[in-house]
């Protein structure tokens, strides 16, 4: 599972459907109606919230509403609960970031030429729930 922190016009095609994906595999898993990746590490950021269904919620609201600006339909009705105010953002570290950013840029130059190209032409941003803060890899994270 990855849920990227990066921002969701950076992916191609194929990443940003696997996001929305992995996202309502994470949002299962928070709601509990699943038994697998309960223990998956990128769920932890989530749970640290108030509000993790209302946190993943704004997460798969941020990667529809690129899918949308695309032309792509993804079902918003998937979505639990897409938050009708502010919900609480989450720090990502700048080293988190980084190390996302090498990851995609290194898929994006095997699959997707075009968008590797974009990619490098934009500035890594995060996903619109988080905010970047300084530091190192996130101790959640797996060795890519």
């Amino acid at each position: 599972m990855r849920l990227w922190s990066l921002h969701p016009r950076l992916l191609d095609r194929q990443g940003l459907t696997a996001c929305w994906r992995e996202a309502l595999l994470a949002q299962a898993v928070l709601l509990g109606r699943t038994r697998g990746y309960t223990a998956h590490p990128q769920l932890e950021r989530f749970r640290a919230t108030a509000d993790p269904v209302a946190a993943i919620g704004a997460y798969l609201d941020g990667v529809r509403d690129e899918a949308a600006r695309r032309g792509y339909r993804f079902d918003a009705s998937r979505i639990a609960r897409v938050p009708d105010g502010p919900v609480e953002r989450i720090a990502v570290t700048s080293g988190q970031l980084e190390l996302e950013w090498r990851h995609l840029i290194a898929k994006l130059a095997v699959r997707s030429p075009d968008a590797h190209a974009r990619a490098l032409a934009d500035a890594p941003d995060p996903h619109p729930l988080f905010f970047v803060v300084p530091g190192d890899v996130a101790p959640w994270e797996r060795a890519v």
